[in-house]
Order: structure tokens, then C-alpha cells, then sequence
């Protein structure tokens, strides 16, 4: 944590951030809450972490629905260290950003971005939740077809945010989304309810839910393996594929 400017004294600043991540090849600048995926992917490309600066209110200390500067600083910062971790955030940028996406995408990226501002906010009631809850549901039941930025988000999803490393009986946490959850770290190292997988190209076709802790997880061998199974997946793409053909077989009804 120390080597990406972080201190567990006090909270980071984005200018102490930015001075060390700048050692290892890498910057950061500040967003506020969930960006549109292909933003998202067009700074890992250029090597630059998205910060969002909120804290999370005491009452979500545990685990909070929406990005804030505990998960960034806690989470993704400090894995940016390991030199194979980071080649594959940086690989994933350079892939992302040439995954084709649908108009549903972007409606499904803003219901859910909807619902992670409302269950933020300590002031939202149970009947705000409720309603962004069922627009999310309402957009993702009306898609039809999941696009390659779609099954990237997936992937991106269950490596980057939630992933293990190791085997399915001996695993360590890299995932940032559980390295900056206090519950969900320790509530994912139990076998019996939260299932675990090895990590390939197939955990693209295993949605998630922001809000909700995970019922599984998956585990890839080490971080070059991440690349691997990146690489697995962008052949059948269609920039590699090209074609008509590669389009129809990349979008799944």
C-alpha cells in the first residue's frame, strides 16, 4: 500500500496517489461513481486508475454498494505493484476498448448506476431502493443479446472486483471489491456458501449483482494466467475475427 501512496493512518490523497503510481508506470484521476464501461476501459488502456473520492458513511463501513476512496486506495491501488496484475489491467484496457457494444448496454449501465447512487445515500428510503431495484431489473430482462463489451464486464467483474488466486481449496483474495469489503472478505472464504470455481474464458456466461454479495467466485492459478484467459476470450472477438460472420457469433440472444 505504501509503494502506491497509500496510508492506513489517514485517508490518501489523489496527489500522494499519483506521485507514487507514477513510479510504476501509472496515474489516477478522479470520476465520480460507476463511468460508462468504454470510458473505464480507455483509461486502463492508458494506464490510468479511475478514482472516486467519496467515503462511505459509517453505517455502510462494512460494504457499500457505490465506488468510493476505500475501495479504490484499498482495492485496485495497491495491486497495481504486481507487474504481471498490472500488464493484465493494462491488456484488458487495450482489448476493452475495441469491444463492440449495444444500445442496451448502455441503458443497463445507467439503471445500474441509478441504483448504486440510491443505495448510497443514507437519506434514500426503502421505496426509492425498491423502484431503482426493479428499473435495473426492468433494463436487464429486455436485453437480448449480450455484447463483447457486455461479457467483458463480466470477466472484468469476476477478476478484477472479485477474483482468488490460487486453487479452489487453497486461495488468497486479489479481487478489489473484496480486499475493500470487511464482510465480504471474510464471509467469501466460506466454501459451504459461497462456491468456488476455476478460473476460464466460461466465466463470461455467469452474471453478477452489484448490490448483493457474491454466491461465487472464481480462482485463476496466478495473474499471467488473467492475460491467458483475457487472450482466450478477445480471439473470438470480433476485431480479431472480422467479418459478419465474427458479429453474429460474439452476440449471444
Amino acid at each position: 500500500m505504501e509503494k502506491t501512496g497509500i496510508s492506513i493512518e489517514k485517508i490518501p490523497s489523489i496527489e500522494e496517489m499519483n506521485k507514487c503510481l507514477s513510479k510504476l508506470g501509472w496515474m489516477a484521476i478522479v470520476v465520480d461513481g460507476f463511468i460508462p464501461p468504454q470510458a473505464f476501459m480507455e483509461l486502463q488502456e492508458l494506464k490510468v486508475l479511475a478514482i472516486a473520492l467519496d467515503m462511505r458513511s459509517i453505517e455502510q463501513i462494512l460494504y457499500t454498494p457505490a465506488p468510493d476512496i476505500v475501495h479504490e486506495s484499498a482495492g485496485h491501488a495497491p495491486m497495481i505493484y504486481d507487474a504481471e496484475y498490472s500488464a493484465y489491467l493494462h491488456r484488458f484496457g487495450e482489448i476493452g476498448v475495441k469491444a463492440m457494444f449495444t444500445k442496451q448496454d448502455k441503458e443497463v449501465y445507467e439503471a445500474m448506476r441509478h441504483l448504486s447512487i440510491m443505495k448510497g445515500y443514507p437519506s434514500t428510503t426503502k421505496e426509492e431502493i425498491k423502484q431503482a431495484e426493479e428499473g435495473l431489473n426492468n433494463k436487464l430482462n429486455t436485453v437480448t443479446i449480450l455484447s463483447e463489451s457486455a461479457l467483458l464486464t463480466r470477466l472484468h467483474w469476476w477478476t478484477v472486483e472479485y477474483g482468488l488466486v490460487g486453487t479452489v481449496d487453497n486461495y488468497t483474495i486479489y479481487g478489489a471489491g473484496l480486499l475493500s469489503s470487511l464482510s465480504e472478505s471474510k464471509s467469501c472464504l466460506d466454501d459451504e456458501k459461497v462456491k468456488k470455481i476455476p478460473l476460464t474464458v466460461e466465466a463470461v456466461d455467469t452474471p453478477y449483482d452489484i448490490t448483493n454479495p457474491q454466491p461465487q467466485l472464481f480462482v485463476t492459478k496466478s495473474c499471467r494466467h488473467l492475460t491467458q484467459v483475457l487472450e482466450d476470450f478477445s480471439d473470438q472477438m470480433c476485431f480479431r475475427k472480422g467479418g459478419a460472420e465474427s458479429v453474429g457469433g460474439r452476440y449471444r440472444f
